[in-house]
């Protein structure tokens, strides 16, 4: 089958796609019913999402994803990354990230350390992580003629992490288990940093990540994965080697082409978030005109499903997602012609 050179890309965060009757986070099941129903919502959102590669956040089974990608209808011939998790301690399923692909994929692997150069210190100690919560898949995909580099990562939310023994009402213990969760976060993002420079210092390889990062477009942590864009000041040259490894979140892209922000992919106690994201390398860039490959053409967030419940007491089913699902267009630039 011919693959089109005008393409979407995709993040989907998942919500606990686990098969029915597995016990997970401690007593927590999916009836048969609850299955069904979220498997038919998924596949739904995946026809409305039309996308060649998508990234998924919280799939807990291979075998769920793949009854949501066979009942979408759409996903025929396509190649699939997933591998379940386990707890070491327990044996309890822990959630993944997945990804699915119409266009061949050359090579993956789940990446759980960090980089060693990428540990944190700070005042000569060493913060104590070194490995991603849930491990970033990692892959290879032909695009055409283009290798793309495709990472896909679900950082630490922003959930507290209370200790053993604290008392999660008091409001300093909170506090503490707040600052905890950036701190892993922010190690986190640090290390798919380093990953991505890796790839694209000194390189006209086009790079995608796709993830639900748990922070806002303009939160540190993700200025960390991004990079910062060059001062208006600097050399032209000083600038090509910012651009040369920056990430542009496909949010700002098409925030330049229209006046209202309506972006959120997230709603929890009345705060409407942004945590899900695309970002794209400057091949990926309109303004590149001597090393871009595409451009991204447009977003669209599927989120009519997200609920304010604390205007109305309804939160949210089971059989949906609590994230909102973020699409990009891409449409690939003419092959070069070939000197004979």
């Amino acid at each position: 089958m011919a693959l089109p050179r005008v393409f979407r890309i995709g993040t989907f965060n998942l919500y606990n796609l686990i098969l029915p009757n597995t016990t997970y986070y401690g007593n927590r099941k999916l009836s048969q019913k609850m299955f069904d129903r979220k498997i038919a919502w998924i596949a739904g959102q995946l026809r409305s999402m039309n996308s060649s590669i998508i990234g998924f956040q919280e799939c807990f089974n291979a075998q769920a994803l793949q009854q949501a990608l066979g009942a979408s209808g759409i996903y025929p011939d396509a190649q699939v990354v997933a591998a379940d998790r386990t707890d070491p301690g327990d044996g309890s399923p822990l959630p993944a990230n997945a990804l699915v692909s119409l266009f061949p994929i050359v090579s993956s692997h789940m990446i759980s350390q960090f980089p060693p150069r990428a540990r944190v210190t700070y005042g000569g100690q060493t913060v104590p992580i070194e490995e991603f919560s849930r491990p970033v898949l990692y892959a290879r995909v032909q695009i055409h003629e283009h290798l793309a580099h495709v990472f896909v990562a679900h950082l630490k939310s922003k959930r507290p992490m209370i200790e053993d023994g604290e008392d999660a009402k008091d409001p300093l213990v909170e506090a503490l288990g707040k600052t905890r969760s950036l701190i892993r976060r922010a190690a986190e993002a640090v290390a798919l940093r380093t990953m991505i420079l890796d790839i694209t210092r000194n390189t006209s390889a086009p790079v995608i990540v796709l993830g639900d990062l748990n922070d806002d477009v303009r939160a540190v942590t993700n200025d960390v994965i991004s990079g910062s864009e060059p001062w208006r000041n600097l050399r032209f040259e000083d600038k090509k080697r910012i651009w040369d490894v920056y990430l542009y979140n496909v949010k700002d892209i098409v925030s330049r082409r229209s006046y209202q922000d309506v972006y959120y992919t997230h709603i929890y106690n009345g705060h409407f978030d942004s945590l899900d994201h695309i970002f794209v390398s400057e091949e990926w860039i309109a303004e590149n005109r001597s090393g871009r490959i595409g451009v991204v053409e447009g977003v669209r967030l599927f989120n009519d499903h997200l609920i304010d419940d604390t205007q109305i007491n309804d939160p949210t089913p089971v059989w949906q997602s609590d994230h909102a699902q973020v699409v990009a267009q891409i449409e690939l630039d003419d092959p070069k012609p070939t000197t004979p």
